[in-house]
């Protein structure tokens, strides 16, 4: 049986099946009307842009529902299987709940930092590894202490995996200014947030 899309990828299929009218349009309006054919590109333009990002925040919103009735399990299941991207924004944005100015900088960053988390002046560089099976090793690590080399100053890096290290990676990292963070510590952090949020914003009475 085929998968049910979801009202994202509903969006995506129609905005898709508007580009190519919309185009047809263009070129009609370029070869009749000219003079209302940059009317109708920036007027298609700006419809797209608001569009996407729309959905984006929509997909950002929803992410974030997700944890909030899972159990520990259930959330480390459903953390493995976001995409790549969707992890590294996922880390971002709990790194900003817990006080940090953080920007994804994901694959335009060299050495794999994929986000870069800000806090009293300080920088501090993560590394996201969305692994279901596999495990961080020691080498890993060593690549992303070696990338740390050229930025840390007085902040710390941080790795961050839906999996677990190698007993090899842990020793490595014991004396280094990074926190491995792994599948079970992660959720620690996530529920953190979750509870400083309720208090934050008691329910009505």
């Amino acid at each position: 049986m085929p998968r049910r899309k979801t009202v994202v990828e509903d969006i995506i299929d129609i905005l898709q099946e508007l580009l190519i009218p919309y185009v047809a349009f263009l070129i009609l309006f370029w070869i009749a009307k000219r003079d209302l054919f940059w009317k109708m590109l920036i007027g298609g333009i700006i419809f797209f842009i608001i569009a996407f990002i729309g959905v984006l925040l929509y997909k950002k919103s929803k992410i974030h529902k997700q944890s909030q009735w899972r159990t520990d399990r259930e959330l480390i299941i459903w953390l493995r299987g976001l995409k790549p991207w969707e992890f590294e924004q996922y880390v971002a944005d709990l790194f900003t709940k817990l006080g940090y100015r953080t920007n994804v900088v994901g694959g335009s960053y060299d050495k794999g930092i994929d986000v870069i988390a800000e806090k009293d002046g300080i920088k501090h560089y993560i590394q996201c590894k969305k692994y279901i099976t596999s495990v961080v090793g020691v080498n890993e690590v060593r690549d992303f202490y070696g990338a740390l080399a050229d930025h840390l100053a007085n902040g710390k890096g941080y790795f961050i995996t839906t999996n677990k290290f190698t007993l090899e990676a842990e020793k490595f990292a014991e004396d280094k200014p990074i926190e491995l963070i792994d599948g079970n510590k992660l959720i620690k952090y996530i529920r953190m947030v979750e509870n400083q949020t309720k208090k934050s914003n008691p329910p009505s009475s």
